[in-house]
C-alpha cells in the first residue's frame, strides 16, 4: 500500500510542473505582460520596462520560471493589488471558510446521495426509482445561485429558519484559532459558538451541495444496477447468504469504484461552485477571493488561486487512488 501511495505521489510532481508552467505562461501572455498587469492603469512604455528590469523579467524565460517556481514552493506569491496584503495572507484567512463549507455540502452530498442512488436502484422501475430520477435531473440544472436565493427566500425570510448570510451572528463573542467557526467553538468549547456556525452552515452547504448530491445519486443507481445484474451476485444469492451481507461485501464494494470517482470530481468542482455560494451567502471565503480577483484584475491573487486549485485536484486525486485502493486491492498492483 506504502509503495502505491508513493508511486502516486511521484506521478503527481509531473502533473504540478506542468501545471505551474501554464499559469507561468498565461501571466506572460497577458496583454502587457506581468508588469503592465501590475501596474495597472499606470502603466507607460517606460514604467513597464523598469518593472521588467526590477522584477528581473528582461531575463531569459528559462530563468524567469525557475525563479518562479522558486518563489512558488517558498510562497511567495506576491502582494494583492486590492489589498496591499500578501497573496498568501488572504488565502490563509478565507480558505478555512471555503473548506468548511466544502465539507459540510459533500458531506450533505455523499451522505444522502449513496443511499438514495443504492434505494432506487433496488427499486428499479418503482414510483422510488422514477421520483429520485426525476429529482436528481432537478438538481443538476437548476443553477446554484438561484437554488442559494430560493433556500434564502423561503427558509430564511419567509420561514425564519436559517440565517440568512454569514459564517456567524455578529453578537456572538467567538474565540477563533483555526478559523473554522465550528471547531473553533468545539476547542474552547463555546457550545452556543459552535452551534451556530453549524446553523449558518446549513442553506449555503443544501445550496452548494445539490448538484454533487444529483451526480452521486445517478452514478450510485448506475453502478448499483450493473453490479446487480454479475454472476457473482446471483451466485451469492443461489447460495442464501443473508440480504445484508450480500449488499455490504458483493454490491455496494463492487459499485464503489465509479462512486469514488464521482465524488473526487466532484470535491474538486467545489470551489467553482463556491464562487456562486459565498456571494449569495456572503460567506467570505476562497470563492470571494476569486470573485473580485477577477472583478479587478488582481494578477496575483489569481495566480495563487490558480495554483491552489491545480494542487486541490492533483490531491483529490491522489485520494480517489487510494480508496481504489482500499476498495480493490487488485489495484494496488497496476
Amino acid at each position: 500500500m506504502l509503495r502505491f501511495i508513493v508511486r502516486r505521489l511521484l506521478q503527481a510532481i509531473p502533473t504540478l510542473l506542468i501545471l505551474s508552467l501554464l499559469v507561468f505562461a498565461w501571466l506572460r501572455l497577458l496583454p502587457g505582460g506581468p508588469a503592465g498587469a501590475l501596474l495597472g492603469d499606470k502603466a507607460t512604455p517606460e514604467k513597464i520596462e523598469a518593472l521588467n528590469k526590477v522584477l528581473g523579467l528582461d531575463q531569459p524565460v528559462f530563468i524567469q520560471y525557475l525563479r518562479f517556481l522558486g518563489r512558488v514552493l517558498t510562497g511567495d506569491f506576491g502582494s494583492s493589488l486590492i489589498s496591499g496584503e500578501p497573496v498568501l495572507a488572504e488565502i490563509g484567512r478565507a480558505l478555512p471558510a471555503t473548506i468548511e463549507l466544502s465539507l459540510a455540502a459533500l458531506l450533505f452530498a455523499v451522505v444522502l446521495g449513496i443511499p438514495l442512488g443504492y434505494l432506487a436502484a433496488s427499486h428499479r422501475g418503482r414510483f422510488l426509482d422514477n421520483a429520485t430520477v426525476i429529482g436528481t435531473l432537478v438538481g443538476v440544472a437548476v443553477p446554484v445561485f438561484f437554488l442559494g436565493i430560493l433556500l434564502k427566500q423561503v427558509f430564511a425570510q419567509d420561514l425564519a429558519l436559517f440565517p440568512p448570510s454569514g459564517r456567524q451572528d455578529v453578537t456572538i463573542d467567538a474565540t477563533h484559532i483555526t478559523n473554522f467557526a465550528v471547531l473553533d467553538g468545539l476547542l474552547t468549547q463555546e457550545w452556543d459558538a459552535s452551534a451556530d456556525a453549524l446553523w449558518h452552515l446549513v442553506l449555503p452547504a443544501m445550496a452548494l451541495g445539490t448538484i454533487p448530491l444529483a451526480v452521486i445519486v445517478r452514478i450510485t443507481r448506475a453502478s448499483v444496477l450493473d453490479v446487480l445484474n454479475e454472476d457473482f451476485v446471483r451466485t451469492a444469492n443461489a447460495k442464501g447468504l443473508q440480504a445484508p451481507v450480500v449488499r455490504r461485501r458483493h454490491v455496494l464494494r463492487n459499485a464503489m469504484l465509479p462512486v469514488s470517482t464521482t465524488i473526487g470530481l466532484q470535491t474538486g468542482l467545489l470551489l467553482g461552485g463556491a464562487v456562486l455560494t459565498e456571494r449569495v451567502f456572503v460567506w467570505g471565503g476562497l470563492g470571494s477571493l476569486l470573485a473580485q480577483g477577477i472583478e479587478r484584475r488582481d494578477y496575483p491573487r489569481l495566480q495563487a488561486l490558480l495554483l491552489l486549485a491545480a494542487v486541490v485536484y492533483v490531491l483529490v486525486n491522489l485520494l480517489v487512488d487510494i480508496s481504489y485502493a482500499i476498495i480493490d486491492p487488485r489495484v494496488r498492483t497496476s
